[in-house]
């Protein structure tokens, strides 16, 4: 392994080899390096790398997952990835070998996010929390899995903060239609939240809609892509999971609400019906709440509103999940509060069996 000048194009290059894990001696050449120290750098932490040491930093890493982990998720989850490790992780682990990092380390990180306070004085969310944990522990099994690292030190360091929130927010039908009536002044803001309280649709499935995604003869929706905004650009693309790919049936107001709204806008058959983003809908939702004197939700919570209320008319937990484009094993464990208990019911059918002895 050696660092050799270009004495033709003025940069340094590297001859590298590695013994696999099969014993198999493989070898590469890497140019382009501005300076030596650079290819010194670059041939380090090729050699931790491909011989399963890792001593190479957590920053170096991070390339090395980026690079192989990028092309498998969609570009918003990298985003929000990015973001946490370039803010909350790197700057506490970014020059330490990856091989160095202790559970004592994790901890520590672990405490200097628990103690943060906003200028408020707020601290983060337990679930943020734990989503920040989350991040720093896929990359370490990332290591782990592909790269030989002996362990991975954030499950012995344990957890911090929860999975998900305690508490689920939603309205009531009637808290909803006060909030509706509120907000009549915006018809684009008014239509949008009547489709996600009476469809449960993801707010970015309904700011992809087109007026072609709806049939308005048997009051359906076709739900088969997602609206997200990325890099101040209005990107369309595919839904959450395929399970997401759906036909929803409307209430038949809900149709001609639309029909209305499209006919009047003069929306093109393949034009956004609702030509805002999520920022819009969230100014609007804290607006609309306030004039109705009604509790603050966030704008997802109109999903769960939605589940409450087909829960509450009796309808069964697979019907549901199809309609929300969920596992039902997922509705169960998410609105088992909502659910009604059969625990009574199963006593006295056991009570009946048991009763003859």
């Amino acid at each position: 392994m050696s660092v050799y000048r270009d004495e033709g194009r003025g940069t340094w290059y590297v001859q590298a080899s590695y013994h696999d894990s099969h014993g198999r001696r493989h070898r590469t050449t890497k140019r382009g390096f501005a300076t030596k120290r650079e290819a010194q750098a670059w041939e380090r932490d090729f050699v931790a790398l491909h011989e399963g040491s890792l001593t190479m930093t957590l920053a170096s890493f991070w390339e090395v997952y980026a690079q192989d982990r990028k092309p498998r998720v969609r570009e918003s989850t990298w985003l929000t990835k990015e973001t946490i490790v370039r803010d909350k992780i790197l700057p506490f682990f970014g020059d330490t070998p990856v091989c160095e990092i202790t559970p004592a380390d994790v901890i520590s990180w672990q405490n200097e996010l628990s103690s943060h306070r906003d200028p408020s004085g707020a601290p983060y969310s337990p679930t943020y929390l734990r989503t920040v944990e989350t991040q720093l522990s896929a990359i370490l099994n990332h290591a782990v899995r592909y790269y030989g690292l002996a362990r991975n030190p954030v499950l012995a360091a344990g957890h911090i903060g929860r999975k998900s929130s305690e508490e689920m927010q939603f309205w009531s039908k009637d808290e909803y239609l006060r909030f509706s009536e509120a907000i009549m002044d915006k018809p684009d803001a008014w239509l949008a939240f009547e489709v996600l309280f009476w469809t449960g649709l993801r707010e970015g499935e309904m700011l992809a809609l087109t007026p072609s995604d709806i049939d308005l003869a048997r009051s359906r929706v076709t739900v088969t892509k997602t609206y997200q905004r990325l890099h101040r650009e209005d990107v369309v693309g595919p839904p959450k999971t395929e399970r997401s790919r759906r036909v929803v049936d409307m209430p038949r107001f809900l149709s001609d609400e639309l029909r209305d709204y499209v006919s009047q806008e003069g929306i093109g058959k393949k034009e956004r019906i609702f030509k805002m983003d999520k920022g819009y809908l969230y100014r609007e939702m804290r607006r609309g709440s306030a004039l109705a004197g009604v509790k603050r939700i966030r704008v997802h919570d109109l999903r769960h509103s939605h589940v409450s209320l087909l829960i509450e008319k009796g309808f069964n937990v697979l019907a549901i999940a199809q309609r929300m484009g969920h596992e039902s094993i997922d509705i169960t464990y998410r609105y088992a509060h909502l659910l009604p208990s059969s625990q009574a019911q199963m006593a006295a059918a056991l009570e009946d069996e048991g009763g003859g002895r």
